[in-house]
């Protein structure tokens, strides 16, 4: 019987919070194969509750460095057994903002592990940390302080690494390492992310952090692509040699570890590309273009954007481009989503769905000019809470009639985040579509709104799985990347979006008043405008309203 040709595929992987995903998709782009291990439910061993430990002062967390070692070689498929039948290369997304400690000589072991034995059982003296930060910890507020202060401010480290200083960002957690337990830090002889500490599993040797996973650390500078020394010094010594050199997204990093061809049969030609982190991943799961946005619509709402040419703020994150070296992706996470529509929802027509939909169809563009923000709990950008009506006339109300509450809802998180985008560089171009995912998705009524505010034509695609997808996606680029093919070209073959919504004609001149509006409503005397709302209409003013006067306070937009 005549053998067949293998036929090349590549799996995506994503290590989550709570589980690990992994798919295989073929060389059409058709994912074939997926299966997951949740951390729980399938490695009881380990004691963890949502994929984590969350200790006494309710603050650190941290999740099992070995639980992750298990889980890289758990996958229960004969996909893993590939044999002759399939040509596989490797990609991989965890969640970003996790760190992996090795411990002096750990890198021997890796280069000799013994296919006889079970992978964690080899490498459990490997760790100087065994339970690694991961990002819901929030620890580290004195260490990110300390980080500001070193570098000139959260502005000016904001523009040198694409973020102001987060609790759960790596170089702040790595400091704290250091301050608390400065022997543990100095038996460590490498300091992974989670991504490239997967990557390192599968090539049997340290790999490098690339550079978009690398940028959500508070150490690397985007422009640049290197780690800034000035921040290296305010976390800890000789944290660069731990570290490595960052490397591009697109490059390969090695073939796989002889453990792997070994014990699973992989073939000694498959090939790792750079791991990089779930964020990144999404977008090339999404498969963003140049001036695109992604808007994910769940119980928090985040952006995804494509930048040129970013201009780093205080809210949101900028991100070096996992598919495009030359260019950028921001990041924007409002924690007032879903669930504060539901709540509006509920108080306005109770609890109906169809209800609500009907009051958006029945309300026009711009409200009538009247403006709401709504934040029941504590909104992340920025740091807001309360809500907050305007009137027709400027004035602040305590309540509307109920479809023009539930049009001020929609219509007021829809241009925070639009002006949050512009805020960071963000600009509608005529190819510009919006990726819509997430529960809200499904309400075409609420995208008719998405649509009219950002100006651009909104686009729904089924992406649970898009991190894992991406991965795979990237590991197809990364493969591809020595003969220069655009991602994009790469990726055509991919299931196509659907045309959801466009914008309604007249939509941008009902763009441009409420632009106004909002600088109007901060005309008012400063005692009738909440402090937070006065923060909030700034920070949306600041891209599209060079002036705002407010009583006897003067602010210049930037």
């Amino acid at each position: 019987m005549a053998e067949h040709p293998a036929r090349p595929c590549c799996l995506g992987w994503d290590f989550s919070t709570q589980q690990v995903k992994v798919v295989a998709v073929d060389a059409e782009l058709n994912v074939f194969y997926e299966d997951s291990v949740n951390f729980d439910r399938d490695l009881l061993e380990y004691g963890t509750q949502g994929g984590v430990h969350v200790h006494e002062d309710g603050l650190t967390v941290t999740s099992p460095v070995l639980m992750w070692v298990q889980v890289s070689t758990r996958i229960p498929d004969p996909l893993l057994r590939p044999g002759p039948h399939w040509e596989m290369e490797v990609g991989l997304a965890p969640r970003q903002h996790g760190s992996v400690y090795w411990k002096t000589g750990a890198s021997g072991v890796l280069t000799s592990l013994s296919p006889d034995l079970l992978l964690h059982k080899q490498l459990q003296a490997c760790f100087s940390i065994r339970d690694s930060p991961v990002w819901m910890d929030s620890s580290t507020t004195a260490q990110c302080r300390q980080l500001e202060a070193a570098v000139g401010g959260a502005q000016a480290l904001s523009g040198l690494t694409g973020s102001r200083a987060y609790e759960r960002f790596t170089g702040n957690q790595i400091a704290k390492i250091y301050q608390q337990n400065p022997e543990a830090y100095s038996h460590t002889e490498r300091i992974s992310l989670v991504s490239s500490f997967a990557a390192s599993l599968f090539l049997g040797s340290y790999s490098p952090i690339d550079y978009s996973d690398g940028s959500g650390m508070n150490l690397l500078q985007i422009q640049d692509k290197v780690w800034s020394q000035v921040c290296l010094g305010a976390c800890a010594p000789h944290l660069e040699e731990k570290l490595g050199s960052p490397v591009p997204s697109c490059s390969v990093v090695g073939a796989i570890s002889s453990y792997y061809v070994q014990r699973y049969g992989f073939s000694p030609g498959c090939k790792v590309v750079a791991f990089t982190g779930d964020n990144p991943a999404s977008l090339a799961g999404m498969r963003l273009e140049e001036g695109d946005i992604a808007v994910s619509l769940g119980t928090s709402d985040t952006l995804f954007l494509w930048l040129r040419e970013p201009m780093p703020a205080l809210e949101g994150h900028i991100f070096c481009n996992p598919v495009d070296a030359r260019h950028y992706m921001a990041l924007l996470c409002f924690k007032n989503g879903s669930l504060m529509r539901e709540k509006i929802r509920d108080e306005s027509v109770c609890c109906s769905w169809s209800d609500f939909s009907e009051a958006l169809q029945s309300t026009e563009m711009g409200n009538g000019g009247n403006l709401g923000f709504y934040f029941d709990v504590m909104e992340i950008t920025p740091e807001i809470i309360g809500r907050h009506r305007f009137s027709t006339e400027n004035h602040q109300v305590s309540a509307f009639p109920r479809a023009v509450e539930i049009r001020a809802l929609i219509e007021g998180q829809f241009m925070a985040k639009r002006i949050h985008a512009e805020a960071l560089g963000y600009r509608v171009m005529p190819k510009t579509k919006i990726l819509a995912t997430g529960g809200a998705s499904h309400n075409r009524d609420i995208l008719q709104v998405l649509a009219d505010v950002f100006g651009a034509p909104v686009y729904v695609t089924d992406t649970a799985n898009s991190a894992c997808v991406g991965s795979a996606y990237r590991a197809f680029h990364g493969l591809a990347a020595g003969t220069d093919v655009p991602f994009s070209e790469l990726v055509k073959l991919a299931p196509n979006p659907r045309l959801a919504a466009t914008p309604t004609a007249g939509a941008s001149q009902v763009r441009d008043h409420q632009d106004l509006f909002i600088a109007f409503a901060l005309e008012a005397p400063a005692a009738t405008v909440p402090t937070g709302m006065f923060l909030q209409c700034i920070l949306l003013k600041a891209r599209v309203w060079p002036m705002v006067v407010l009583g006897d306070w003067m602010v210049s937009g930037v």
